[in-house]
């Protein structure tokens, strides 16, 4: 898994981030690029070798992709990227769709002004960002938007329940395929932009309804990419949204 020129001068420029962030990022960059396929092994000793650092840092950085599901720690075996089954999507899925439902809704009844300001940050700095160069970023920034979104709702226990599920759930790996369809690329990203901003003006109008049909109609779409992009069977995304007694229809 060599990594560029470029990525060693980024540590050696940006000195915003700490150094285990900085390799998060160029891991996390490589793996929506597709650089780094599902099922690779990301070894300490040949990243820290190919940088040019200290094991330490590789492995907190390693740490950090586990932690937002872009890798997986096998006992005795090291970290790698995931390759989860249809079914596991699936499952991640319908529980993003009732999961994100009560969330909006909870946040829509428990906003504060200030909250609602932070989400509006988020967006203000995910605005724009529709090109490859961006597809890091804005990945982290849609995620974040996402949990902030919970946040606001003020319930602790779902908030933890949501990271577990967001980090099952493959969106890298939709990022990944627009990556390599750029001619999908910018209306795909621009599409998710206008359908945070609906999500948002939903709850801070404090309208419970709407919010929750904006939170379903977003994750609907993302359902709708799956299909598309990821191939996964559509019969296999209702099934598992039905058992959940969630109505399910993507419109296609």
């Amino acid at each position: 898994m060599p990594l560029s020129l470029n990525a060693k001068k980024r540590i050696e420029s940006l000195q915003r981030k700490s150094l285990k962030e900085e390799i998060f990022d160029i891991l996390h960059g490589k793996i929506i690029a597709g650089d780094v396929v599902p099922g690779a092994w990301l070894r300490q000793e040949e990243i820290a070798s190919q940088l040019g650092v200290s094991m330490t840092p590789v492995r907190e950085g390693l740490d950090l992709l586990v932690s937002v599901g872009l890798a997986e720690r096998v006992p005795y075996r090291g970290v790698r990227v995931p390759q989860p089954s249809a079914e596991e999507i699936a499952e991640a899925y319908a529980l993003r769709l009732l999961l994100e439902a009560a969330g909006a809704r909870a946040a829509a009844l428990n906003r504060k002004q200030a909250q609602v300001d932070e989400l509006k940050r988020i967006l203000f700095q995910m605005k724009g960002l529709l090109s490859l160069n961006d597809m890091s970023t804005l990945r982290q920034l849609s995620r974040q938007f996402h949990q902030a979104v919970i946040s606001v709702g003020g319930n602790r226990s779902l908030e933890k329940l949501f990271e577990t599920v967001m980090n099952s759930f493959p969106d890298w790996m939709l990022y990944e395929y627009l990556f390599r369809h750029t001619d999908l690329l910018e209306k795909s990203l621009a599409d998710e932009y206008e359908e945070h901003i609906a999500l948002v003006e939903a709850i801070e109008a404090g309208d419970a309804d709407l919010a929750a049909q904006k939170a379903i109609a977003h994750i609907h779409k993302l359902g709708e990419d799956l299909v598309s992009f990821l191939d996964i069977p559509n019969d296999i995304l209702a099934s598992k949204a039905r058992s959940l007694g969630i109505s399910f229809s993507l419109g296609k």
